[in-house]
């Protein structure tokens, strides 16, 4: 199904579920400015707030004043906090995945990463490794491992039993001649999100809510939603 159709479906649904997409995305949205705010602090490095303030009078931060803080401990404790992010990705996929199916989706399916977290948090840790081992080599072949096991999570939502292995071996299956489809839908969203971080960039307050990520995390979500379905119908037939 071309991307243009995706995303005009994704349209469609987020128009039709409205107000319930925006509470969803703006819930999903805090936790995850939530969530990179206490990973910036508990590592160390000085928040974006600061590091605006300096810039504006003139003065360009060194590497030295932007880790101040460093200590090994406190990048332990930032890391055991980004582990909540995929599990909160997860949850969004679930909500996209079953408002897109019309399954009854509300803002309660962001926690349905919690229920198999040991298995999210594998995928993750694997896809990870996998991904950083082939940008090594060069950053093509780091991309295109990025795309083969993109489809990892949403395969262990439709299907809770399989363990992590077989979730990246499918997705790895999956994507097999679709990997530049997805490339080519992610990047017909480039615009949303250059203009996501300038609003970013120009509103640096803590805890601060994106008002375009409101917006395009539905969007986003739901295309990559309708591109699981119509890969997944495609190898099915």
């Amino acid at each position: 199904m071309p991307g243009s159709v995706l995303k005009k479906n994704a349209r469609t649904l987020i128009f039709n579920n409205i107000p319930n997409v925006i509470i969803t995305s703006l819930l999903y949205v805090t936790l995850t400015a939530i969530i990179a705010w206490l990973v910036i602090r508990l590592s160390g490095i000085i928040g974006l707030d600061e590091i605006n303030t300096r810039l504006a009078s003139g003065e360009i931060p060194s590497a030295s004043i932007i880790f101040s803080d460093f200590k090994v401990i406190s990048i332990f404790l930032a890391f055991a906090v980004f582990l909540f992010q995929p599990l909160l990705d997860v949850g969004f996929i679930s909500f996209c995945l079953k408002l897109k199916r019309d399954k009854g989706a509300d803002h309660k399916d962001l926690f349905n990463g919690f229920v198999f977290f040991i298995k999210i948090l594998t995928i993750f840790l694997i896809t990870s490794l996998y991904i950083l081992m082939w940008s090594l080599l060069l950053i093509i072949p780091g991309i295109v491992a990025s795309y083969r096991y993109r489809l990892a999570y949403y395969i262990l939502l439709d299907d809770p039993r399989k363990d992590a292995l077989q979730c990246i071996s499918e997705s790895r299956l999956i994507m097999n001649g679709k990997k530049l489809d997805l490339l080519t839908i992610d990047i017909s969203f480039l615009g949303w999100f250059v203009l996501d971080a300038l609003v970013i960039f120009l509103i640096p307050l803590p805890f601060a809510v994106p008002v375009v990520s409101l917006w395009l995390s539905p969007y986003l979500g739901l295309t990559r939603a309708g591109f699981y379905d119509d890969a997944v119908s495609k190898i099915a037939v």
